[in-house]
């Protein structure tokens, strides 16, 4: 192939590798990134270019099933969790924490696995966080001994099933509509179970019986709160006339001096004040939310100038002075919040909470908390009255991670019900009864209608950034594959193949070339869009090999399970991203106990792909 004179290939290669730089770096918002990508592909189409898709064939990626399928599968989980089945199942599990804690795991990792097996894993992790995080105390284990294996343990079962990811629907829809092996089926419901099943067992029996040797003993930012920092009173109070605050800026003030006393927030006239703010005054009725010790309070009536609300002052019912409580909180990936600064998203007004600080990845974002943009799986530290923080869990805006919520027992048989639809889309597919995607937006519209869930939290239930993400990303596979750029990586996994083994052994090596490239790719990506690179390359691998159809399936299924089991990084997945907030875990954590899963799938991937396809010389 001339790639000097196919200028297309350069640009799909280059556009590809902007865009993943845009992911990896992070600085822009995902949407932006993967709106630009398609914008950019479908203005190349206008110029009409021999070896770039027309506008016309760009559009078609909005015809493929795939997405749809996956927007359904986002409101098929959200239902069952609205209906708080697997809260349910994690009472019943509580009930095995006097058999210690290898019995207690195997039970809860395996449940976990056979949930992500069939619906979105995301929300199943984020239900079980504080569910491990309160009972890893009768455990006698710290919390970090349980979330990393919980994260993994749901990429297990997402590797045995069509409906265990996205990726695997999406890779359904390369293998149905490949321009390599045009009579190609998509993929069973069960096909990879054959792979994934026996690593799913050793998966677990690893997590099991070495988690709580080699993960690190470490405890969530609530769990290491002093207790003394605990019962320190939230106060509210209000500058008073002839207070030497009037005037003073509020970063340099005299109130910081006043022992015992801090400063959270600042209210004027209904709205709260940005404290970074170099030219912030105080002024006269400014309200205070204030951190305190009770003797601290007598201090800074005398000594700062500030009236505290009572029922004599004021006129106000009760002391607003009550015993604070810090909770920890998890903002969810469906949640109105995300994109939203701290001082747009207004705790304070809509809960009357203060946020303390705000985790993410593992450092304390301290800077610029009220232009902060939230994120999934943020980490925020709120600070309240009981009765205010059981208003944020009601919410539902956040997880908060102190106790897992109490399920309804009235919501049981409306969960079944839900499990009954997820049954039948599960079986019209395994049947062939209807197509993966009609059976499950015919499952969607049953939910509607039998109002298991309403329209509106179908609609918030889909996370849309992803959903943008996998359009982008099917418009540049459209690229590669015309330009011949798809085929030009191709040749460069089989380039690096033949070079480190050229024999009778070449189709294993290629297979675990495959598999480690698609891995390393994940762990800097995410996994829908690793899969929409590589799985059109690894067709184009194995047509270029002179595999037949059926061998042609090894090479993608293997890109499958790659594309899924991101162990190394906890970037990779975002249940790992979820995890390495709550956990207090650090970027080296993740490193050092993922490489052995990493090993074990790469290897076991390698030889049961081998295995049943007969790659193996012996088999031959």
């Amino acid at each position: 192939m001339d790639i000097y004179a196919n200028v297309e290939i350069w640009l799909a290669l280059g556009i590809l590798l902007i865009a993943l730089i845009s992911y990896v770096w992070e600085k822009v918002r995902m949407e932006i990134t993967s709106a630009s990508l398609l914008l950019c592909v479908l203005v190349i189409a206008g110029l009409e270019l021999p070896k770039w898709p027309t506008f016309g064939e760009t559009m078609k990626i909005f015809s493929s099933e795939a997405p749809l399928t996956i927007v359904a599968m986002f409101m098929v989980s959200a239902a069952l969790t609205r209906h708080r089945l697997i809260e349910t199942l994690s009472k019943y599990l509580e009930g095995f924490t006097p058999y210690g804690y290898k019995p207690f795991m195997f039970l809860l990792l395996l449940s976990i696995a056979i949930f992500s097996a069939f619906v979105n894993n995301t929300p199943v992790v984020i239900i079980l966080l504080p569910v491990a995080i309160s009972l890893s105390k009768p455990l006698g284990v710290s919390s970090s001994k349980m979330l990393i294996p919980i994260s993994y343990a749901s990429i297990f079962g997402g590797c045995c099933t069509l409906l265990g990811t996205s990726t695997n629907i999406l890779a359904s829809g390369f293998m149905a509509n490949s321009a390599y092996y045009p009579d190609m089926e998509a993929m069973g419901m069960f096909e990879l179970a054959k792979i994934g099943l026996p690593l799913l067992f050793f998966g677990l029996i690893f997590l099991v019986f070495f988690g709580y040797k080699l993960l690190p003993n470490r405890e969530a930012l609530s769990s290491i709160i002093s207790s003394i920092g605990r019962k320190e009173f939230l106060a509210e109070a209000l500058v008073s006339g002839g207070s030497p605050l009037i005037g003073q800026v509020v970063k340099n003030s005299t109130l910081d001096s006043t022992s015992g006393i801090r400063l959270l927030d600042l209210i004027r006239s209904g709205k709260s004040e940005s404290l970074e703010s170099k030219n912030l005054k105080f002024r006269l009725g400014d309200r205070l939310i204030l951190t305190c010790k009770p003797q601290s309070m007598l201090d800074a009536r005398e000594e700062a100038g500030i009236d505290f609300f009572n029922s004599l002052s004021t006129g106000a019912e009760g002391i607003s002075a009550e015993e604070a409580v810090m909770v920890e909180g998890m903002v969810r990936p469906s949640s109105s919040v995300t994109g939203k600064s701290l001082q747009d998203a207004n705790f304070r007004n809509k809960y009357n909470l203060t946020i303390v600080a705000v985790h993410r990845r593992g450092k304390n974002l301290h800077l610029r908390l009220n232009s902060l943009k939230l994120r999934p799986g943020d980490t925020l530290l709120f600070l309240g009255t009981e009765k205010d923080i059981q208003h944020l869990r009601e919410s539902e805006e956040v997880v908060l991670l102190d106790h897992p919520p109490i399920p309804l027992k009235k919501q049981v048989f409306k969960a079944f019900g839900v499990l009954a639809i997820i049954g039948g889309i599960i079986f019209s597919a395994t049947t062939s009864l209807l197509p993966l995607s009609v059976a499950s937006l015919s499952g969607v519209a049953i939910l509607i209608i039998t109002r298991l869930i309403n329209f509106r939290e179908a609609l918030r239930a889909v996370e849309w950034n992803i959903i943008l993400l996998i359009y982008a990303m099917l418009s540049i596979g459209v690229a590669m594959e015309k330009s011949g750029g798809s085929e030009l990586l191709a040749e460069a996994v089989i380039e690096i193949s033949l070079t480190t083994f050229n024999g009778d052994w070449k189709l294993v090596f290629t297979i675990a070339v495959m598999y480690l490239i698609t891995a390393l790719l994940t762990e800097l990506l995410s996994n829908n869009a690793t899969i929409a690179i590589m799985a059109p390359v690894s067709l184009a691998v194995a047509y270029q090999i002179g595999l037949d159809e059926s061998a042609a399936r090894a090479f993608i299924l293997t890109t499958c399970i790659a594309s899924s089991a991101s162990f190394v990084t906890p970037i990779g997945y975002q249940t790992n991203t979820f995890v390495y907030g709550v956990g207090g875990y650090r970027f080296k954590d993740f490193v050092k106990f993922g490489i052995w899963p990493m090993l074990l799938y790469t290897i076991g991937t390698t030889f049961f792909v081998s295995w049943y396809w007969g790659f193996f010389p012996s088999f031959k």
